[in-house]
């Protein structure tokens, strides 16, 4: 073969230069290649070489991190930007109770039916789990309305009290006790183990509910983890037992239908509706969850995947810690893999959730009638054996709404999933009517006069909420009570003097 390439470079030279001159092109680029991969090692081998602290054990402030990787702390800081709005939500300030106070009628008797807005960055964990109306005013004089284990995702805090304090009494304590230790917003500690910066899971109920289906986090893969470590917090979880010990209700299964069969054999209820006086389930936010079920789970990305693009600076790549919707940067995200103009990628979303919203706007107001019609049974004196049914499906029903809208971008993560759901809820929503229509009637009752929910304020009047006392507690405790837990933790040098 050499023999002919050369009889033909002496018979056409022009073929000898051809050759000559691809080999030389590719030398010239593998040089390239070889030098960039050079100066990144070098600069890899700098940004580790030049650490300006050591970082050991749980080390919560995340300003320290930020000496040693100060490109991913720029990026995380950024988390309090609310500079963001997409057709449903962002993430700037809204109050979801003004927007839909159908919700207020559904969660009477419960905390959120005070208070819920939409959630923010990661840097205003603190600063929300403090200010919402759902944590109350505990003080010297006023109780704890929750434990500490609502503290359990906000803070890298967290882990370092859990193994200061053991797990148990940690989760036992009262949520005021920890006022002025968890104070540093979720960070770097939450996620990365200081010595190799791999991703590491520091909040055990992760690792429990894993053990309890024979599985094991030690055997997740690296794009796995890139998930996981998400997971140790969105996630449908509820507090077990006096101890409020913080558990993942996985036993059975992770689909909706699994977990309410493990609440319903447990004889579990977060509590009793005000006013149908059907044993409840809230769902937190089961994003891990429908996640799973959706078309990029099953394609092999994780949550980093989009919600913390790579971004590249000399020779240095790294993700950018903003963790915000995809649609805030569609180039970096969306466009990787799907080769569309960004209008259209926008519409696609919208139209995942347009539909899906539809069918959940139709369930607020069609399980608010459910819940009201059950009170007119009650007052009209229906006995627990003819209420039996139609709250068993007022429980079902609201399970899984809540289960489908609790969950952050479960209309886009799953959307067939989602809908699935609400349809489901809807069907239930209506059966609970017809069943209480059948009670009404044989207790002489021909029609159920609804109450006008138009408005939160409304809403909250008619569930018997003193929202002005209540406002002006937490205003009082705001000014009073939290400025003493900061100070205290900035003597004792838990937080930034500066924060």
């Amino acid at each position: 073969m050499l023999k002919k390439l050369s009889e033909s470079i002496k018979r056409n030279p022009v073929i000898g230069w051809g050759i000559f001159t691809v080999v030389m092109v590719g030398v010239f680029l593998l040089g390239l290649l070889a030098a960039s991969i050079t100066e990144r090692r070098a600069e890899i081998a700098t940004l580790y070489a030049n650490k300006k602290i050591e970082i050991t054990g749980i080390n919560a402030k995340n300003e320290e991190w930020g000496l040693n990787y100060p490109r991913e702390y720029d990026t995380w800081k950024k988390t309090k930007n609310m500079d963001f709005r997409s057709k449903h939500l962002g993430n700037m300030t809204e109050d979801v109770l003004e927007s839909r106070p159908e919700m207020v009628v559904l969660w009477a008797g419960y905390a959120f039916s005070r208070d819920y807005s939409a959630p923010r960055g990661h840097m205003f964990a603190i600063e929300d789990v403090s200010h919402t109306l759902r944590t109350g005013t505990p003080d010297g004089e006023t109780q704890d309305m929750q434990p500490s284990t609502c503290w359990a995702c906000k803070s890298p805090d967290v882990p370092r009290m859990m193994q200061e304090k053991g797990l148990e009494e940690f989760y036992k304590a009262s949520w005021s006790e920890h006022g002025c230790e968890i104070v540093n917003p979720i960070g770097c500690a939450d996620c990365h183990d200081p010595q190799t910066m791999n991703l590491t899971i520091t909040r055990p109920a992760l690792i429990e509910a894993f053990e309890r289906q024979g599985k094991k986090i030690e055997d997740a893969t690296p794009q796995e983890m890139r998930s996981l470590v998400c997971a140790q917090c969105h996630v449908e979880y509820y507090f077990q037992g006096d101890g409020k010990y913080l558990t993942f209700p996985w036993d059975g299964g992770m689909t909706v239908e699994a977990m309410e069969e493990y609440f319903d054999n447990s004889n579990y209820a977060d509590w009793t509706h005000t006013l149908s006086r059907a044993p409840m389930l809230k769902a937190q936010h089961p994003d891990y969850e429908l996640f799973l079920l959706g078309p990029h789970a099953q394609r092999g990305l994780g949550c980093a995947d989009c919600h913390m693009p790579y971004k590249a600076e000399g020779g240095i790549k790294y993700s950018d810690h903003q963790i915000v919707s995809p649609l805030k940067n569609i180039s970096s995200t969306c466009q990787t893999c799907h080769r569309d103009s960004e209008d259209n990628l926008r519409k696609y979303v919208y139209e995942y959730q347009d539909k899906a919203l539809e069918i959940r706007d139709r369930i607020e107001i069609e399980l608010t009638k459910a819940h009201i019609m059950a009170k007119a049974a009650w007052d009209n004196g229906a006995t627990e054996a003819e209420m039996q049914q139609a709250l068993q499906l007022i429980r079902q029903a609201q399970w899984r709404w809540d289960f489908a809208v609790a969950s952050h971008g479960g209309s886009f993560h799953a959307p067939v999933e989602t809908q699935r759901i609400l349809a489901h809820s809807l069907d239930r929503s209506m059966q609970a009517q017809l069943e209480l229509q059948k009670t009404l009637f044989a207790l002489g009752v021909r029609e159920v006069t609804m109450p006008d929910v138009s408005t939160k304020a409304k809403a909250q009047e008619y569930i018997g909420l003193d929202m002005k006392k209540l406002r002006d507690d937490k205003d009082n405790w705001i000014k009073t009570t939290l400025p003493t837990w900061v100070e205290k933790a900035k003597a004792e040098g838990k937080i930034a003097s500066n924060s």
